[in-house]
């Protein structure tokens, strides 16, 4: 290739694919490298990802340089979905094969990006680079031990429990609020204890510095303190001439700074987001990032440039037009309408049914009645406020025989037997990290908490860690196996890179007997561990491997969630949270009711209540052609100690009102009895035998 006019007219070709909004998001500042800020406002189903794919391969086509485009998505596998897309449609542009395209080495989640630029600078941070990443376990038992070493629970008083603790401690991090103003709106229960808490969360500090250590949390704070030093500052945003960040609605306060440091005059920075599906609040996330994105990034007075998309793929207009609906009335929002023109398959169905034990018969012969019709269980959902929503609905499919999955198994991290490998591994990485240390030496036969106390003190300011490990003094009985643990130890400290993934191998043959001692189902569970070898082969180095699969884990163990495996098709239950990014040809959504949606719990302010209206608009248009809202009169609710067992009545969720109902096909199931027409009570009987014997006798016939 000579010139650019080559690819960039090839581009064009592929431009024309798209539609006029998303070619404007496309284009915007493209070759134009004082170019300001741009928001796209990406409506449900509108070609999000399509469009910011193009955009990447429209910069790199116009010389944009792939070493100096920062992409940040919220999971790995929506970074390695863009990156490919956008690689398809430069290799078009190019004339080459998809392979021979330059790939994004900056692409992957805030995280990930931020512990790959700390492992860089450490050395300017005062951090050692051989740090390790404590998962959302390690940290919680790490604050655990410091609220113990603290004696926190010595007053007699219930302290809050360390997941609780971590739980503040990350709001506090994330929302860069105060803990006082955090323990108010969320913790209000936790608010007396404050000053212990700020003592706790200062020796937490402490403890993580100690041992090299920092946790999901620290990977942004560092991230963001890092860019409040000029000199670094320049030299980090100067390595990336553009930045996209997408899903920017679920960024939080300490996200969305950290872009403001990178980039404080918002040149090359492309957010791409929905504030009508910003329903992460619990995690942080606030609405208000993307809402204010254009005054932030303003420029010379101007607001940041903002593009709508509000053409719709994916569902069908009458499904849209309820859609519209109960976003129209949010209190703040971008203005947008979405359209579509894909064939109308009926108007959606607002179902009134007496209980929850009616919705789940109805649900269940709807979903049958679908499958019949041609649709697999597979292309239908069934979404939920909350987990335990879906309670009577799956004791109702056990009995029909419908097979389902449900979204949320146990997390593949959170699995024992895959932490204890990767605790191996940590450990070899890190030698002052003592949760990682702990877990491992106790699994041998014979150590305990003294034994491993005592190895970790030892190795806290060892020069020389493989020999500290050989001469540690253990129990006799436990001597043979620490000899074994010890050269294993060894072989994976002294490991180089280029012998990455076979360490792995190495620390599954040490782990395997320890792993059939433990557990009775250990065939099932070295699956996972075969699992872990398998995914190693995918990674550069040991520490590149911990790091993603700490920032972006599998989500699920081999034995406790995922398919039914003696079932091909499966109906899928999620709560909405869970389902938000899919779609399904019929959705049906369960207890759309006041005290459901929006939930009882979640109405005491109205950012809240605006929030639980994007929840059941995101349920909403997850749907392809049918949508069915369920809408029970009366729960059953068990355990009342004043009442004891009773009835709650319900009405119809507040989000639809009754302006709005005339656009739903509106049924009551079962449908209420029909009364028989009125019989008009029989005439008087007459003997006419006898009445015509006596009017002959009297001469009245003749």
């Amino acid at each position: 290739m000579t010139t650019l006019e080559s690819p960039q007219s090839h581009l064009q070709e592929a431009l024309l694919r798209l539609n006029d909004a998303q070619r404007r998001a496309v284009l915007h500042g493209v070759g134009d490298a004082a170019a300001g800020a741009l928001l796209v406002v990406a409506g449900a189903g509108s070609g999000k990802t399509n469009t910011l794919a193009h955009r990447v391969a429209s910069l790199i086509a116009h010389g944009g340089d792939p070493q100096r485009i920062l992409l940040l998505t919220f999971s790995r596998r929506a970074a390695q979905e863009m990156s490919h897309r956008a690689g398809h449609v430069l290799a078009r542009a190019l004339g080459l094969k998809h392979e021979g395209v330059p790939q994004l080495p900056w692409a992957g989640t805030f995280h990930s990006v931020g512990a790959r630029l700390l492992r860089e600078y450490a050395t300017s941070l005062g951090l050692d680079p051989g740090f390790t990443i404590h998962d959302r376990g390690d940290a919680e038992d790490q604050m655990g031990l410091v609220r113990n070493a603290l004696n926190l629970t010595a007053s007699g008083r219930r302290f809050p429990g360390k997941a609780t603790c971590l739980s503040i401690y990350s709001r506090v991090t994330n929302t860069q609020d105060s803990l006082r103003n955090v323990l108010a709106q969320a913790y209000p229960w936790c608010a007396e204890w404050e000053e212990e808490l700020e003592r706790l969360f200062g020796a937490y500090v402490d403890a993580k510095a100690e041992q090299n250590v920092l946790d999901y949390d620290d990977l942004l704070l560092a991230w963001h303190e890092m860019l409040g030093e000029p000199t670094l500052a320049a030299q980090v945003g100067g390595r990336f001439d553009h930045v996209l960040v997408d899903e920017y609605q679920d960024t939080n306060r300490l996200q969305a700074a950290i872009l403001r440091r990178l980039k404080p005059d918002g040149r090359g920075l492309t957010a791409v987001g929905d504030d009508a599906q910003s329903i992460y609040s619990f995690r942080g996330a606030t609405v208000r990032n993307i809402l204010e994105f254009p005054d932030q990034f303003a420029r010379d007075g101007q607001p940041a440039h903002v593009v709508t998309l509000e053409r719709n793929y994916r569902s069908t207009q009458p499904i849209l037009d309820v859609s519209n609906a109960v976003i129209a009335a949010a209190g703040e929002r971008f203005a947008k309408r979405l359209w579509s023109e894909r064939a109308c398959a009926g108007r959606p169905q607002l179902v009134l049914v007496p209980d929850e034990a009616h919705q789940a018969r109805w649900v269940a012969d709807q979903v049958l009645a679908h499958r019949e019709g041609g649709l697999r269980l597979k292309s239908q959902a069934v979404l939920f406020r909350t987990s335990s929503h879906s309670a009577a609905l799956e004791l109702e499919l056990a009995r029909r025989n419908i097979p389902f999955v449900k979204f949320g198994g146990l997390k593949f991290l959170e699995a024992s037997h895959v932490k204890d490998v990767l605790a191996l591994l940590r450990f070899a990485q890190n030698p002052k990290g003592r949760l990682a240390g702990f877990r491992v030496v106790q699994l041998i036969p014979g150590i305990g908490a003294a034994t491993a106390t005592r190895l970790m003190d030892a190795l806290q300011d060892c020069a020389d860690p493989i020999a500290t490990v050989r001469d540690f003094v253990v129990p006799a009985a436990a001597r043979e196996a620490w000899a074994v643990f010890a050269d294993t130890y060894a072989e994976l400290r002294k490991a180089d890179p280029g012998s990455w993934p076979t360490e792995l191998e190495a620390a599954q043959r040490w782990y395997q007997p320890h792993l059939e001692r433990l557990h009775e189902d250990a065939a099932v569970r070295i699956a996972d561990v075969e699992q872990l070898v398998q995914l190693a082969a995918g990674y550069a180095s040991r520490e590149r491997f911990l790091t993603e699969l700490t920032l972006d884990p599998p989500e699920a163990t081999s034995d406790r969630s995922g398919p039914p495996l003696l079932d091909e098709d499966y109906l899928v239950l999620s709560t909405i949270h869970s389902a938000k990014g899919q779609e399904w040809t019929s959705v049906h959504v369960l207890n759309v009711v006041d005290g459901c949606i929006p939930s009882d719990m979640a109405t005491g302010c109205a950012d809240d209540i605006e929030e639980e209206r994007r929840l059941l608009y995101v349920a909403m248009t997850r749907a392809r052609d049918h949508l069915h809202l369920l809408v029970p009169q009366r729960f059953y609710v068990t355990q009342q100690r004043a009442r004891g067992d009773r009835h709650l009545y319900a009405g119809r969720t507040r989000f639809i009102p009754g302006s709005d109902l005339k656009a739903y096909q509106q049924m009551v199931w079962p449908a209420p009895p029909v009364e028989p027409p009125a019989v008009p009570p029989p005439a008087a009987t007459i003997d006419l035998r006898n009445r015509l014997r006596a009017a002959w006798r009297s001469g009245q016939v003749g």
